[in-house]
């Protein structure tokens, strides 16, 4: 039977939720069943120079757009960040986020690490969560099945993740998504929000200072 979310109270203070973690820990995969089971946020949506992989969908997954377009962007300070990750373009549009929380709707952004810092020094007041695997090995044999990066490109995604994984003190939260527990990790994430809103000292976001 399908759960249906109320928003819940607060309304004045949105916050800004940052979903970070290394590749291939499940990102995607969460935040798509949030999506489905109509939590109630507001799910940015990234853009990305790097080619379509089977299964995604346009303005849904990411916003796939040329080298041009992306520099474009940037020229035009359009991004909140962005990051050349493994020779492809990642930003965050800025306008989106805005005007959601101008709304008093709460959102949330999915990140990098490197991502996460930059995001961390402007708003500060953000919630950081660290999505992590169970452990490197873990990580290695999804990012193996998934079957879209080289031997030498899982190496380096390996040596990065350790690093990122060096970084945790940056995040409010750590979050473990296990194998085939999705929904486990989900909860978690929801319990953290929870707690947030119901915090006596509230976080409080300018939108204007992006």
């Amino acid at each position: 039977m399908a759960v249906k979310y109320h928003r819940l109270k607060n309304e004045k203070n949105p916050l800004l939720i940052i979903l970070s973690g290394p590749s291939g820990v499940g990102k995607d995969a969460v935040l798509s069943r949030m999506k489905e089971s109509g939590y109630p946020l507001y799910y940015t949506v990234t853009a990305t120079t790097r080619p379509r992989r089977p299964g995604e969908v346009d303005g849904v997954d990411y916003l796939f757009i040329s080298q041009e377009k992306f520099a474009e962007m940037i020229r035009n300070g359009e991004f909140l960040e962005w990051a050349n990750v493994y020779g492809n373009l990642y930003g965050v549009p800025k306008k989106p986020v805005k005007q959601a929380l101008a709304s008093s709707q709460d959102v949330i952004i999915k990140v990098d690490v490197q991502g996460a810092t930059t995001i961390k020094n402007i708003l500060p007041q953000a919630v950081f969560i660290f999505l992590a695997p169970p452990s490197v090995e873990e990580l290695y044999q999804r990012l193996k099945e998934r079957k879209t990066e080289s031997t030498a490109e899982l190496e380096l995604r390996l040596r990065k993740a350790r690093q990122e994984m060096e970084s945790l003190s940056l995040f409010d939260y750590v979050v473990v998504n296990y194998r085939d527990k999705v929904d486990l990790a989900i909860s978690q994430i929801q319990a953290i929000i929870t707690a947030e809103k119901c915090r006596v000292n509230q976080r409080i976001i300018n939108p204007e200072v992006m």
